[in-house]
């Protein structure tokens, strides 16, 4: 499929399947899948279409969708080994959807062996659309962009971990709490509304389509080792920086911090 194919193809389940939702689920349309953690008819629905469509055009892919490796996490595990993967996040930002905000998205990565090659980010309610090609830019609509040069000395920070807002990495300014939802999160660092973003958290669908979206906007994803961003690992913690310079602020910063 064509890049701009897949964009629609996540755009019609959305208008199709999560739209009509937002802001009018039932009761009996919100469950947990472990304490805490919700997950909605729609997105159950719309990872089930998305994986539909996608296995027609790549039968040969390996899906690593989320509800999917809720369910059986067999896929997950193959991906280290696959030559050709996707990952789908039918609802990113699910508590946010079920609360009625707005920052919620639709994800895709497409993946060669350990590589982010392709990325799309559909925000339904924001009427946006991020687009990432490797070696091609990333792109809102018809936008490019392109991170700008930023304070490296004392970047502002956000981070989804709530045990840590308003505490400081080193002696870098408090943390601010991220919009909750990699799908907003990654889109609002490659357009400058925050330096870094530091996660405990490592699952592909949440972070390979934002890492490769940052990455060719001039930015940089990393764990505290400094090693590049692996979509087959879990391992954490990850920090998304707007360029290589601010990552390595942070990363002597983040030395000894327990995230």
């Amino acid at each position: 499929m064509q890049t701009d194919e897949v964009l629609t193809l996540l755009q019609e389940v959305a208008d199709a399947v999560i739209e009509p939702r937002f802001r009018a689920l039932t009761e009996g349309e919100v469950m947990e899948k472990n304490p805490g953690d919700l997950v909605t008819v729609a997105d159950r629905e719309a990872e089930v279409e998305i994986t539909k469509r996608l296995v027609a055009a790549y039968p040969d892919a390996l899906m690593v969708g989320e509800e999917a490796v809720s369910a059986d996490s067999s896929a997950l595990h193959a991906a280290a080994g696959a030559d050709h993967w996707f990952t789908i996040d039918p609802v990113d930002g699910t508590r946010n959807f079920v609360h009625g905000s707005q920052d919620y998205a639709v994800m895709v990565a497409e993946m060669r062996h350990r590589e982010v090659v392709r990325s799309w980010i559909w925000q339904p309610e924001h009427k946006l659309a991020y687009v990432a090609e490797r070696g091609a830019g990333a792109w809102c609509g018809e936008r490019r962009l392109d991170i700008p040069e930023r304070d490296e000395q004392d970047p502002r920070g956000r981070t989804s971990r709530r045990a840590l807002i308003g505490t400081s990495v080193g002696e870098l300014s408090p943390l601010e709490l991220t919009w909750v939802s990699c799908g907003i999160d990654y889109p609002k660092l490659a357009e400058n509304a925050c330096d870094y973003l530091l996660y405990g958290g490592a699952m592909p669908w949440d972070h390979a389509p934002g890492s490769l979206l940052v990455a060719e906007a001039g930015g940089i994803t990393t764990y505290d080792d400094g090693t590049a961003y692996d979509p087959t690992t879990t391992r954490s913690p990850l920090v998304a920086a707007g360029s290589a310079a601010i990552s390595k602020t942070v990363l002597k910063a983040l030395d000894g911090t327990q995230v």
